[in-house]
């Protein structure tokens, strides 16, 4: 077991990547904290299909662009397990809309929770990871973050390429003790793209080299790759995971 006794926290894992993250820990013998905000019913099917598995887990609901529930979230996770071994960032929405129709609010819930919700997790899971001087911070990042050619969801994009740039600041301030780097993949089949047009995806499809989109237990592995030892000399990295795109 490539995490065995590891304590991670999953971020937005009640659906999607990071349900399947949360599920891929698990088996490799992870404590889990099933981070939701919204769906108490999803996250606690997630525990259940762990404990299931063999493993130990809790569901925490909190907004992680909110300070003091990140703070909460932070404290049960060790007054449940006693430490924090790895945080996956992967909590993350998009508002899909022409540019003069964005709205400021939507413009600022997007960053708030994508990119401020990493910086927040980040800050207080890293303090606890010092004081067993280690730790791995793993950020979902995106390829809109890297090539943007999406006017409709620019915020997003930006929050995105955020989170890069601040994967590798926090790969220099948590040096030596803990490593940061960020999975960014291209189109995957979840819940948050299951409403996109069918030519639209039928197009997409045609530009990936694979020629589909990507499953969320295929990102969830590189995700693990950064969260076990197989990744103990790197830091600072962004993987694409997007099935080569032109």
């Amino acid at each position: 077991m490539k995490l065995k006794n590891k304590v991670a926290i999953i971020t937005g894992a009640s659906r999607g990547i990071g349900r399947a993250t949360a599920l891929l820990f698990a088996q490799e013998g992870a404590k889990v904290v099933v981070n939701y905000f919204s769906s108490q019913k999803e996250a606690d099917f997630v525990v259940e299909e762990i404990t299931k598995i063999g493993s130990d887990a809790i569901a925490v609901k909190c907004d992680v662009s909110s300070e003091s529930e990140v703070k909460e979230m932070i404290q049960k996770t060790i007054d449940k397990f006693g430490r924090i071994d790895i945080l996956v960032n992967n909590a993350g929405i998009v508002f899909d809309a022409p540019f003069f129709e964005r709205t400021v609010e939507q413009w600022k819930k997007t960053m708030d929770v994508n990119l401020l919700g990493t910086f927040l997790c980040s800050k207080y899971a890293s303090k606890q990871m010092l004081k067993n001087e280690s730790g791995k911070i793993i950020n979902v990042s995106s390829t809109s973050g890297i090539n943007s050619f999406s006017p409709e969801s620019m915020d997003y994009d930006a929050s995105k390429a955020g989170i890069i740039t601040l994967t590798k600041n926090l790969a220099k301030e948590l040096a030596p003790k803990i490593q940061v780097n960020s999975v960014a993949p291209g189109w995957v089949d979840t819940e948050m793209n299951k409403d996109l047009p069918k030519d639209f995806v039928g197009d997409e499809t045609e530009k990936i080299y694979l020629k589909r989109f990507a499953k969320a237990e295929e990102i969830a592995r590189s995700i693990l790759f950064f969260a076990s030892d197989d990744a103990s000399y790197i830091t600072g990295s962004v993987l694409i995971v997007d099935g080569g795109h032109d």
